[in-house]
């Protein structure tokens, strides 16, 4: 497996809040307009998992597998071309300021790892910096 971790975000909230938010998929309803279209097609979700079409690696789809309340999001890829795995942690570091961090372990073969090693890691960090910039006040 090969890993990719997002640099570590602040966001001003508490974590519970931002755990509550993140961990019930069905709130992505809310921020469906700053999914970039030209990037992610057919974007669908319920409260445990979403399912997106990536240009040009297909449908990939997300299944929260575990929950560890306020502090870690667990996700499996149930249709991907490679097997994915993406944690998002939280730790509090004070009232209104939590820490985040995105980790994705891929299951890379030697003969692809070097054309998607880049693309994965500036993903990560792309899904790190949208999750820290919601309004979680709001939503």
């Amino acid at each position: 497996m090969t890993e990719f971790v997002s640099g570590t975000k602040s966001i001003p909230h508490k974590d519970e809040h931002i755990f509550a938010t993140l961990s019930d998929l069905s709130n992505l309803e809310k921020v469906r307009d700053r999914i970039p279209e030209d990037k992610i097609k057919d974007f669908t979700f319920d409260s445990d998992s979403c399912s997106m079409n990536v240009n040009p690696v297909g449908t990939i789809t997300f299944q929260i597998v575990e929950r560890e309340p306020n502090k870690t999001i667990k996700f499996a890829t149930t249709n991907s071309p490679v097997p994915l795995f993406l944690w998002i942690q939280l730790k509090p570091v004070a009232e209104d300021d939590t820490r985040m961090r995105v980790t994705v372990r891929a299951d890379l073969s030697p003969l692809i790892k070097p054309m998607v090693s880049k693309p994965l890691q500036d993903g990560v960090e792309k899904i790190a910096d949208m999750l820290a910039s919601l309004p979680y006040s709001t939503l």
